[in-house]
């Protein structure tokens, strides 16, 4: 596996492009990040979004560009004048208790059942506020605090078959509703960020989990778990 730090070079984007790079749209960047990966016959990397100024020192000129983070079983080749690429193996060396730091942005989902017994998934935090309508809950801080515990939970309950244990209630932001409009039918998924400490129970699983990314929309810039150690 490799992870990479990859930089955007907008002369190399024509208008529309970089209007959807600067917007967020997460699945031209997925469409724009796989020319990494042009012999790849299918999805084969994770990625995460940042914003340069964000994520550089003082001295890297960063331009308020979107820098992607990318985990990929092939190294991405550069395509030049477009997309820079700075690689490294990665292949950490984990035991059981270590503890570590991570980032995480994913597409918490919940499946519920319709009348007709059909299951339809669901946006976790939408589902708790849905839930709190229907119990007469109205207080906008309660309602709050009731979609976090659900954004929670739903890591939580995740923990175990992902090889690892919180450490205590991570901190949740960044809440956001994704439209993508594409010719016949819009992508429409959420994303929330995690961050928070985490120990190692099972080595093996949790590197199987940092490779395979965890949860939903993984082809649109969720489920890939940026670590170190705490």
């Amino acid at each position: 596996m490799y992870m990479s730090r990859v930089r955007v070079a907008s002369e190399g984007l024509d208008r529309r492009r970089l209007l959807a790079l600067l917007s967020g749209d997460a699945y031209a960047n997925h469409q724009l990040l796989w020319r990494l990966f042009k012999d790849a016959p299918h999805r084969s990397f994770l990625f995460r979004q940042e914003i340069e100024a964000d994520q550089l020192r003082l001295g890297n000129q960063p331009r308020g560009l979107p820098l992607f983070y990318v985990l990929s079983e092939e190294r991405p080749v550069a395509v030049p004048g477009l997309l820079e690429a700075e690689s490294k193996p990665f292949s950490p060396v984990l035991v059981a208790g270590d503890q570590l730091t991570f980032r995480l942005r994913a597409n918490p989902t919940v499946s519920r059942k319709t009348e007709t017994g059909r299951s339809v998934r669901h946006d976790v935090l939408m589902d708790a506020r849905i839930q709190c309508r229907q119990q007469g809950v109205d207080i906008p801080e309660a309602i709050q605090e009731r979609m976090e515990e659900a954004a929670i939970r739903w890591l939580d309950r995740r923990s175990e078959k992902a090889g690892f244990t919180l450490e205590s209630a991570p901190q949740v932001t960044a809440y956001r509703q994704h439209v993508n409009r594409r010719k016949g039918a819009d992508i429409r998924f959420s994303s929330i960020d995690y961050e928070g400490v985490l120990t190692v129970m099972d080595p093996d699983l949790f590197n199987k989990t940092l490779c395979q990314g965890l949860g939903k929309s993984k082809a649109f810039g969720c489920g890939l778990m940026m670590v170190r150690r705490a």
